[in-house]
């Protein structure tokens, strides 16, 4: 006897499943955001529309709809879809896959999907167990990854691939996509009274920091912990928000692409002299655990590259901010490291050292290396001036002013312009007078 009816076997089994994963799309106009994609005219709309899909890798942060995009596109052109997972597949399972969609092929005529989730988990070799199958047509390829794809995924499958690259829900996305679950009566709570306050629907779709994932997980904990009031409503407050989404997540993996690009937008603010944006993004790498010494490094880097002899102080702040992490430890070190930062962001900028090594170093690749002069040369042992080392060197520290004018190279060569920004002005007047030296001495010679 059959104890339970199917409908009920049913609302059993969904009754487990996220709201997230109940919420799916299953129409391209049903996907929230990535109107780069997926508006009217654009490439992989018009791709989808007309049944022209070539395999293809999603590229993006979690919780953007990636996973979801590929289900939709499998519906869209009616096609089979088979999803795999590379944290959990095989390459027997790769295998298996391709069989059931040669026998499908074969037998139905149709096309099958197969979508690896997480692609950058496969390695080197599992990824190539998927290129002869895709090859002779067997599968369509769909992969998704939230790692750089140029990193993790071989380039003869990236060459047999059209790359997309998701963007973060924006937060009017991600407020759509609470209303919608809120109103939703088959997968959602629509057949549920309630209430959500602007600013708790404003607190979710901020802290959800663009992953819509995160947004209707929030969500669902509010809704199925708060107790309706007297009339019978779920109310959604500002407090119950608070405490139904967790403490904001940093989207930093260490290692991956967030750390390399909080690093490059930390140092770029400190080139553009924007003291707030570089505290903001040393703050950032600071609550998402990076260590205080990465930080302080790229910090050195930038008081020689980017400020140089403008300010020569910046360079020994960094080394000193350095000296005090190791010293104090954190939280203690933010204080110092701060302090660092703001006065290289302050600083007047310059670029010419970088310039000038590197304009040295082109010139010797290009032209090999000069000989020393033979005034230059070592003569502090015994038969070198007999080869005449050091013969009509002249001590410049016995001239007035320190300097003497003779030759350092035995063919001229400029490399070093500095700039009229901050001390390289000082450093600008004394080459002018020691080049103007170096003219007369020329002139009387002559």
């Amino acid at each position: 006897m059959e104890l339970f009816t199917a409908s009920q076997r049913t609302d059993e089994i969904s009754f487990g499943i996220p709201l997230a994963a109940k919420m799916r799309p299953t129409s391209l106009d049903e996907i929230v955001g990535q109107h780069h994609l997926l508006a009217e005219g654009k490439l992989l709309r018009r791709q989808i529309q007309v049944d022209r899909i070539h395999s293809l890798v999603f590229y993006g942060p979690p919780g953007v709809g990636k996973t979801s995009l590929g289900q939709v596109i499998a519906k869209s052109t009616s096609k089979a879809f088979t999803l795999l997972n590379a944290v959990t597949s095989s390459v027997a399972d790769i295998k298996r896959a391709a069989e059931e969609a040669r026998t499908r092929k074969q037998i139905n005529q149709k096309e099958s999907i197969l979508f690896v989730d997480e692609i950058h988990r496969f390695n080197k070799a599992q990824q190539d167990v998927l290129l002869p199958h895709i090859e002779n047509g067997t599968i369509l390829f769909m992969g998704a990854t939230t790692q750089n794809p140029f990193f993790y995924i071989n380039s003869t499958l990236l060459s047999r691939s059209q790359l997309f690259e998701l963007k973060p829900l924006d937060e009017d996305d991600i407020k759509e996509l609470i209303q919608r679950a809120l109103s939703n009566t088959k997968n959602g709570f629509g057949e549920i009274q309630t209430k959500i306050d602007p600013e708790a629907l404003d607190h979710f779709a901020h802290i959800a920091n663009g992953d819509g994932r995160k947004s209707l997980n929030a969500l669902e904990i509010a809704v199925k912990t708060t107790e309706p009031n007297k009339e019978g409503c779920i109310h959604i407050t500002l407090e119950v928000a608070e405490e139904s989404i967790q403490k904001k997540q940093v989207r930093y993996d260490k290692g991956q692409d967030e750390h390399y690009n909080t690093a490059s937008a930390f140092i770029k603010s400190i080139r553009g002299s924007d003291p707030d944006a570089a505290l903001y993004w040393m703050a950032k790498m600071l609550h998402a655990g990076e260590d205080p010494r990465f930080i302080v490094r790229r910090l050195i880097v930038a008081a020689s590259e980017d400020i140089g002899n403008a300010d020569p102080r910046a360079l020994m702040l960094a080394t000193a901010a350095l000296q005090a992490i190791e010293f104090l430890g954190m939280p203690e070190a933010r204080i110092p490291l701060s302090q660092a930062v703001l006065y290289a962001a302050c600083a007047p900028k310059s670029n010419a050292s970088i310039l000038a090594v590197d304009s040295a170093l082109a010139d010797i690749e290009k032209n090999g290396t000069l000989p020393v002069p033979d005034h230059l040369k070592d003569a502090h042992y015994s038969g070198a001036k007999k080869m005449g080392h050091g013969k009509e060197y002249q001590y410049p520290h016995n001239h007035e002013g320190h300097f003497v004018a003779q030759d350092y190279l035995s063919e001229v060569r400029h490399f070093f312009n500095p700039s009229d920004q901050g001390f390289e002005q000082v450093m600008q007047q004394r080459l002018d007078i020691w080049k103007s030296k170096k003219k007369n001495k020329n002139s009387v010679k002559s």
